[in-house]
Order: structure tokens, then C-alpha cells, then sequence
């Protein structure tokens, strides 16, 4: 079976191409993902300023998040990065230089680190465990990561990349197994009636598997070594995508090492062996006499393993869409609306054949005369493979729609929450000494506040709903916040926000401990992880997911990276000039356009990614349309030799084409709104997702315009062929 395997290679090689690129593609982004992920991990950031010292010694940066039970030793302890940069104590250089093996030790003035000559005979690494024994509450740096001292903004990049890689990477499985089974399942299709004779002439079911097995896996093999030779390009490429956007700093260095690519010749060998079981499993249970009558015409019955799996997946994105709109806090739901769409996509799929055979049935209005009329028998009676060629469409459609849209109403929501929250008509920066009362004086300005934001976490009484994320801080003044910023107080008063006093909102009140109300005191580890005790003179009203803690900006700013507030927020008369302050003025307008900014920052990050996976689903419906339309020489030929016209073959299968965009463009509709409509209901309080109708009209447009030209070229090519030669070669 392994020689027949080869022979059929030979034999079908177009048939077999479109297999060997979506493993191609697939290995590829398999291997990159690896590769962002293995840069998290290692996080090198070579140093710069310090290269000289062999050990630099910088405050440590991680905190674990407080144990509902102290006592508790089996409690999973989260840990967090401290946004803002952790400072040595003063007596830590003097500590430093007396641990064994340091010859000399100094302060950076620029980071506040401290650089360490090490004695000739002495190892580094020995040197930096020592140090970290004897200083507690310092990290030993060596080697590249001792650049993190000089840039402590890298150290979030070590979950970012982690976390993309591996949202990215797993999509990109699901899809890879998806697109590659379809493929392959188009393949085996058209095979029926070689596998057919096969199995009349002798062969065993074990045989015929092991013989598409063998073809497969030889694919794999040279598709899977090209695509990781591919990798580290497009990782690298990716890697840049995600350094211009902000989400990785450029001083960390890219990693693509030999694991990346394991697994992602793992992935594919296991990829194309669940496509070979899932696809070729129907073409060899049959008797021989049933599999030749079936060869014919296949039947669009699914069976109870696919009926079951379907099952599976719409109870699945059923689940997904309650959890989203009852449970998921805004901030979070994408991780459970997101993956729905490719849930409902793979249910819709997997009763694919049975689904669209109905809709062929009740749909021929649109096809008038002789070639639409073929155009429609032509679909019931290949409803198989209509199936498998309406599929991409619906997968590229479902995911583009529920992705762009996804974005598009979580940065709208956004922008109506902090629009909301603004009371301010200008913002000053940078903030110097004497600004705020500089600005008061002004005539014209009503009210002006110090502004700061920074990351905080509760310490005491415990706070069951904090995550490593953290909470928002905001530092503001007291005597104008009111003017200037639109919080709606429950109770209390934000003028009271003097000394060591705090504002939070009233159900996040209610979850902390057993409860804290106005006069308690609860206990803030501040982005520096200065603990800090605050007395609760203020409770807030916000939509749960939109928590925040509201501090003055005189006790907040001094623990910031910066040491000062991040701007003044100003409430003024129309036609007040600041421009006499001597700093940057900026409008309402500007300010709200920064933030919209920053919020389409991570946007863009996920629709480059987003894309990435669209591109190979694209390929794919590219693939399978060409695939499909190419196998059909003979049949194309004999129209012609009973009396059609090239033009109206052509006619026939551009009908044929529009029937497959529309009903996978319907489809992925379909599974997109299920996922669009919590995921609305939840960040924005409204069944119907924000965004332009553009975005819906331009994917669909896309949606037809890739099926038709996947389908006029090569049947434009095969019919270039006159017909007798044409029946004669097929």
C-alpha cells in the first residue's frame, strides 16, 4: 500500500496540493505562535547602559496576590507585575557590597538598580543567588535579562506573549484540523469510485486507510518541513506587528528556537492523522457494491457520530452565550464570546452535507434557464461536496464577522464610558510645581484637578474578585473632581478625598471581606508595593466590570514610576486662554481621541492576529473551491458535446459559485449573531453590536468575490480543452 501510495502522489498531485498548503500555512503559524511564546518565556532583554556589570540587582517586581487563608500552605497563590518601577531600600548597597564574591557595587541613578562587580574567581550566577539570600525583596540579574533592570515596562511582555501565543496557537490548531479534514474530506470525496474499485478487486478497509494514511502523512512530512522552515520569517514578522503597536517594548529580543518547531510537526502529523481517521472512515465501511452505487452519487445522510459531535457543539455555544451575558464580567467576556463563533461554526459544519442538500431543495427561484437549472440539479445532486466547499466561506464569514464587530463594540463602549466619566474641557502636561494653582488663578477655569493613574491591589480584608490584573487607581483632588470628572457617589463625598482616605465602588464594597462601608479601613498594596491603609470616605456607582478606586493625587503620585501626577484635568469657560501656562493644552476632543488610541492599540493587535488566521482560512476556500471545480473536466465536456456553450457552463458554475458564497455566507451570519448578540447584551447593554455596516458588506462582498474567481479560473482553464480531448483525458 505505501508504493501505491507514492504512485497516487504522482498521479494526483493537484488533487493533493490544496492538502500540502493548508498544512504548509498551518505548520507555519503552528511554529510562529511557538516562537512569540518561547520569547515570553525567556524574555531577553540585553543590557545596555549596565553591560558592564556582570550582576545588576533591582527590586522585585512580582507580587503575589493575598490567600483567602494565610494559613492555608495548598491555597494556588496568583502573582502579579507591579506596574510601577519597585525601589530599593537606602541600606541595600551597603548590604549588597558585603555578600561574598561582590567586589564592588553601585547605584544607577537614572534606574535606581544597583550595578555589581563580582572578584575575578567568582561565578555571577553563584554570586546573584547569594544576593538575593541576603537582600530579601531584591532580584539578581545576569545575562540578557539583566537589561529588565534598565526596562522594567518589558516585564508584562512575558504574559502578553504567553497569553497571545497561546489563544493564537490553539485558534490556529482548531482551525489547521478543521481546514486540513475538509480538504482532505474533498479528496477522499472524489475518490470514492478509485477506493471503490479498490476494495472490488481485493483490498481490505485497513489497506485502503493505511494507503490514504501514507499519502497524507507524506504530505505532512514535506509540507510540515517547509512551513517551519517558514516560521521563524513570520514570526519574526509578528513579532515586529506586535513591538510597532506597543504591546511588546523593541528591546526584547525575538526567540525561535528548535520546540517550536517539534510541535509543530507534532501538531501536523496529529492534524493530518484525526483528518485521515474523520475522512476516510465512510469510503471503507461500505461493502464494495454499496461504495461503486455510491461512488456515483454520494448521499448526504451524516451519521450518528457527527449528529452526536453537532450535538456537542451547539449545547457547547449555547453554554458560551449564557455564561456571557450572565456570568462573564465585560472586561472578560470575549474569552467566552470568541470562541462560540468557532463552535457554532463546527456544528453547523459537521451537518454540513444533510444542511445544505435542504437548502438546495427550497431555494431554486433564483436560477432561471437551462444554466440555472443545472446549476441547481448540479448542487442537490453533489450536495457532499457542495458541503465541503461551502464550509470555508461560513468558517472565514462567521469568524471575520464575530472578531471585527467583537472589537469594534468593546472600543465604542469604551469610548462612551470614559466620555461619560469627563467633565474636564482641556488637559494640561507635564505637570511642574505650582501648575494647579497657576491654573486656578486663570479666569474662566471653574475647577481643576490633579490627575494620576497607576495599578493597585486589595491586601486586607480579602478581596475574593481580584485577579492578577488588578485594580484601576485613579488619583484625583478633591476640591476639584467634582468639576472636572463625572463619578456618581452613592454615599459620602469625594471632597473628603484628603490624607489617607479612599473612594470605591458600592457591589465591589459589598464582595470585599464581609463587607466595608463608609469609615472602614481597608489596606491598598500600591503599584510600587508600598502598603498603604485608607479609610473609605466615598462608594461609587458603576456598571459591574468598570471597578476603580479612587485615591487623592498627592498620596498617589509620589509611588508612580514618575513620582508626579500624569496631567491636570480643567473645567473652564468657553474662550479661557491657558496657553500663558507654558504647557500643552489639549481639548475634550483630544483627550477622549488619546484614549480611543490606546483602546485601538490592542484592537489592532487582535485583528492582525485575527487576519492571520483569516488568511488561512482564505487559502483554504481558495483551495477547496479550485479543487472542486478542477475535478469536473469530464463532466464539463460531456455538457458541452450534448450541446451547451462554453459560455453557458461558465454561466452554470458562476451560479454555482453564488449558491456556495450565499449559503456560507448565510451560515457564518448565523453563527457570528449568536456570539455578536450576548457579547453586545453584556459590554454594552444592547442586543446589537456597534461598528459600521461596511465592515459586513465588505466581508461578504470579499466572500463572493474569492468564490467566484476560485471558480471561473479553472473552470475557464479545463474548458479551454476541446471537449472530445477533454472526455477522452478525464
Amino acid at each position: 500500500m505505501w508504493r501505491l501510495a507514492v504512485s497516487t502522489l504522482r498521479f494526483r498531485l493537484s488533487a493533493f496540493t490544496a492538502t500540502f498548503v493548508a498544512m504548509l500555512v498551518g505548520a507555519a503559524i503552528v511554529a510562529a505562535c511557538g516562537g512569540l511564546m518561547e520569547t515570553g518565556i525567556r524574555l531577553d532583554v540585553p543590557p545596555h547602559r549596565l553591560a558592564a556589570s556582570p550582576v545588576v540587582v533591582t527590586g522585585d517586581q512580582t507580587y503575589d496576590l493575598p490567600k483567602a487563608d494565610p494559613a492555608d500552605d495548598e491555597e494556588d497563590v496568583e502573582s502579579a507585575i507591579l506596574p510601577e518601577r519597585v525601589r530599593l531600600g537606602a541600606d541595600t548597597l551597603s548590604r549588597i557590597a558585603a555578600v561574598p564574591g561582590v567586589r564592588g557595587a553601585a547605584a544607577d541613578g537614572e534606574s535606581g538598580a544597583v550595578a555589581v562587580r563580582t572578584a575575578p574567581e567568582a561565578d555571577p550566577a553563584a554570586v546573584a543567588a547569594r544576593i538575593e539570600q541576603t537582600v530579601p525583596g531584591t532580584v539578581a540579574l545576569t545575562g540578557d535579562e539583566r537589561g529588565l533592570a534598565e526596562h522594567p515596562e518589558a516585564l508584562p511582555s512575558r504574559e502578553n506573549l504567553i497569553v497571545l501565543a497561546a489563544v493564537f496557537g490553539a485558534m490556529a490548531v482548531m482551525v489547521a484540523l478543521f481546514v486540513v479534514a475538509t480538504t482532505l474530506g474533498l479528496s477522499v470525496q472524489q475518490r470514492r469510485r478509485e477506493t471503490a474499485l479498490l476494495r472490488a478487486v481485493g483490498a481490505t478497509p485497513a489497506q485502503v486507510r493505511r494507503m490514504v494514511l501514507g499519502e497524507t502523512l507524506m504530505v505532512s512530512a514535506t509540507a510540515t518541513a517547509l512551513g517551519c522552515l517558514a516560521a521563524p520569517f513570520l514570526g519574526r514578522w509578528l513579532f515586529g506587528r506586535l513591538a510597532d503597536g506597543g504591546v511588546v517594548p523593541a528591546v526584547v529580543e525575538f526567540h525561535q528556537g528548535l520546540l517550536p518547531a517539534a510541535v509543530a510537526v507534532l501538531v501536523s502529523a496529529l492534524t493530518a492523522l484525526i483528518a485521515v481517521r474523520s475522512t476516510v472512515r465512510s469510503a471503507t465501511i461500505a461493502r464494495p457494491s454499496e461504495a461503486l452505487a455510491g461512488a456515483a452519487l454520494p448521499v448526504s445522510r451524516i451519521g450518528a457520530v457527527r449528529r452526536t459531535l453537532a450535538a456537542v457543539c451547539f449545547a457547547g455555544g449555547i453554554a458560551l452565550a449564557l455564561v456571557s451575558v450572565l456570568i462573564m464580567p465585560p472586561s472578560l467576556v470575549s474569552s467566552t464570546a470568541g470562541p462560540a463563533v468557532l463552535v457554532w461554526a463546527v456544528g453547523l459544519a459537521l451537518v454540513g452535507p444533510a444542511l445544505v442538500a435542504w437548502i438546495t431543495r427550497r431555494l431554486p427561484w433564483p436560477f432561471r434557464g437551462p444554466s440555472g437549472y443545472l446549476a441547481i440539479v448540479n448542487s442537490r445532486a453533489r450536495a457532499v461536496t457542495l458541503a465541503a466547499a461551502v464550509t470555508p466561506v461560513m468558517l472565514a464569514t462567521g469568524m471575520a464577522t464575530a472578531n471585527l464587530y467583537m472589537q469594534t463594540t468593546q472600543v465604542d463602549a469604551a469610548a462612551a464610558s470614559f466620555t461619560q466619566s469627563l467633565r474636564a474641557d482641556a488637559v494640561l502636561s507635564p505637570v511642574t510645581p505650582g501648575l494647579l494653582e497657576r491654573v486656578r488663578a486663570v479666569p474662566g477655569v471653574s475647577g481643576a484637578s490633579e490627575h494620576v493613574t497607576s495599578t493597585g491591589f486589595v491586601e486586607r480584608p480579602h478581596d475574593g474578585w481580584q485577579r492578577e490584573e488588578g485594580w484601576p487607581l485613579r488619583g484625583v483632588t478633591a476640591d476639584g473632581v467634582g468639576q472636572t470628572m463625572a463619578f456618581d457617589v452613592a454615599a459620602g463625598s469625594l471632597a473628603d478625598l484628603n490624607g489617607n482616605t479612599v473612594a470605591l465602588t458600592t457591589e465591589h464594597a459589598r464582595n470585599i471581606g464581609d463587607g466595608v462601608g463608609l469609615g472602614d479601613t481597608i489596606t491598598l498594596r500600591l503599584g510600587d508595593r508600598s502598603a498603604v491603609d485608607l479609610r473609605v470616605v466615598a462608594l461609587l456607582k458603576v456598571e459591574t466590570g468598570a471597578e476603580l478606586f479612587v485615591l487623592p493625587a498627592g498620596l498617589l503620585a509620589p509611588h508612580t514610576t514618575a513620582g508626579v501626577p500624569d496631567e491636570i484635568l480643567v473645567r473652564a469657560a468657553q474662550g479661557t486662554d491657558l496657553s500663558g501656562l507654558g504647557v500643552q493644552v489639549r481639548d475634550r476632543a483630544a483627550l477622549a481621541a488619546t484614549h480611543d488610541d490606546q483602546q485601538s492599540t490592542q484592537a489592532w493587535v487582535n485583528y492582525l492576529l485575527i487576519a492571520m488566521i483569516l488568511a488561512y482560512t482564505t487559502i483554504s476556500l481558495v483551495n477547496t473551491q479550485v479543487m472542486a471545480t478542477a475535478q469536473r473536466r469530464g463532466e464539463f465536456a460531456l455538457q458541452r458535446l450534448t450541446g451547451s456553450t462554453r459560455a453557458q457552463v461558465m454561466r452554470m458554475t458562476g451560479l454555482e459559485a453564488l449558491l456556495v458564497a450565499g449559503v456560507g455566507v448565510v451560515l457564518g451570519t448565523v453563527a457570528s449573531v449568536i456570539s455578536l448578540v450576548p457579547f453586545a447584551l453584556a459590554v454594552a447593554g444592547t442586543p446589537a453590536p456597534s461598528g459600521p455596516i461596511g465592515i459586513y458588506v465588505s466581508i461578504v462582498a470579499a466572500a463572493v468575490v474569492l468564490v467566484l474567481a476560485a471558480t471561473w479560473a479553472p473552470a475557464w482553464t479545463v474548458t479551454r480543452v476541446r471537449a472530445a480531448e477533454a472526455v477522452a483525458a478525464a
